[in-house]
């Protein structure tokens, strides 16, 4: 069964930085995808990007230019680095593991980041 856990959440006044990881254990196939998604207050959960451990690494139009993506593949760990953050980045950050061919979606428990103006 495969177990995400997520880490480096906190609050960061509007313009700072914030670098977020997301640890994978339990997977038995390194042809994945990771990706991050977030939920805002009171809104639904929305993409914030996809790695897919090669070169494919896609942003949501919100996010791209100050947020980037990487991954660890060896340690299967992914990460996002936030700058320039906004209010409008507030919400509790996900990270997520498909593997190609497969529907189900693994889901870590979430991290907050709160920017504050």
């Amino acid at each position: 069964q495969v177990q995400l856990v997520e880490s480096g959440g906190g609050e960061v006044p509007v313009g700072g930085s914030l670098r977020l990881s997301c640890v994978a254990s339990g997977v038995t196939n390194s042809i994945n995808v990771m990706a991050w998604y977030r939920q805002p207050p009171g809104k639904e959960r929305e993409l914030v990007g996809t790695h897919n451990g090669g070169s494919i690494i896609k942003y949501s139009d919100a996010v791209k230019g100050r947020f980037t993506i990487s991954r660890d593949i060896g340690k299967n760990t992914i990460h996002l680095q936030m700058s320039s953050l906004k209010p409008d980045d507030t919400g509790v950050y996900y990270c997520s593991l498909k593997y190609l061919f497969e529907e189900k979606n693994y889901w870590g428990q979430g991290t907050q980041v709160t920017v504050s103006s």
